[in-house]
């Protein structure tokens, strides 16, 4: 479904991205780590059209996407949580799930109803403006609304970061269940435990570039590789 080829992009004249290059299928659960400043969520923003990349190529199903309209990527069925979450803080919970809402396939979608009993933390604040929400529901709020946009590839940038560890869990065992939903996922987090639970692959970042990439399981035990690429 995803395809990035030898991604390279910068910010002024000093380099960030030098030659990314990652894939995910239909159903991939890709995690990527690294340290702060590898270049993980340029990477992101490059895929989903924020950032223009000076090099390289971004294909979805086969069709480059460097170039394309951020709208235009979403209605291709590419989903983004950013990491301030992008959540408006005028509108209520329930403005704010309803806006994107998109129509749900006849089975296996997405609905109102779906998300709220998956988190229905949202369901009593439905009424409450999004600036009166806790951190960690802002983030309920960021990731269901991406959901309702019934989307084939889900992208989360840092969705846990600054939250609470029992809201992490809460939203660690949410992302879990997405497996075998036919959702595509890719997550940049420093929480690695996150990323480790929920991917089933994993690509660390190191000086903009891709430099090992495995299952997770292996990877979680790989000491020596975290020590020197994480200092974990």
């Amino acid at each position: 479904m995803l395809e990035v080829r030898d991604l390279r992009a910068a910010y002024g004249a000093t380099p960030v991205l030098h030659g990314v290059s990652l894939h995910a299928d239909a159903t991939s659960f890709l995690g990527l780590i690294g340290r702060n400043g590898v270049g993980k969520s340029t990477t992101l923003r490059c895929i989903v059209g924020l950032m223009q990349p000076s090099g390289g190529s971004v294909l979805l199903d086969g069709q480059p996407i460097v170039g394309v309209p951020t709208h235009q990527i979403a209605r291709r069925g590419v989903a983004f949580v950013p990491e301030n979450r992008g959540v408006f803080p005028s509108l209520t919970v329930m403005e704010s799930l309803t806006l994107g809402e998109r129509p749900a396939p006849a089975q296996g979608g997405w609905t109102l109803e779906r998300v709220l009993q998956v988190f229905p933390r949202l369901g009593e604040r439905r009424r409450n403006r999004c600036d009166a929400l806790s951190g960690g529901e802002q983030q309920m709020l960021a990731i269901a609304r991406a959901l309702l946009t019934n989307p084939r590839l889900l992208i989360l940038d840092e969705p846990t970061e600054g939250l609470a560890p029992l809201i992490v869990e809460e939203i660690s065992r949410v992302l879990r269940s997405l497996r075998g939903s036919g959702l595509a996922v890719v997550i940049v987090d420093q929480n690695l435990d996150t990323v480790f639970d929920v991917a089933d692959e994993v690509a660390v970042m190191s000086r903009g570039a891709i430099v090992v990439r495995g299952p997770s399981d292996t990877l979680r035990h790989d000491q020596d590789m975290l020590n020197h690429h994480l200092g974990v």
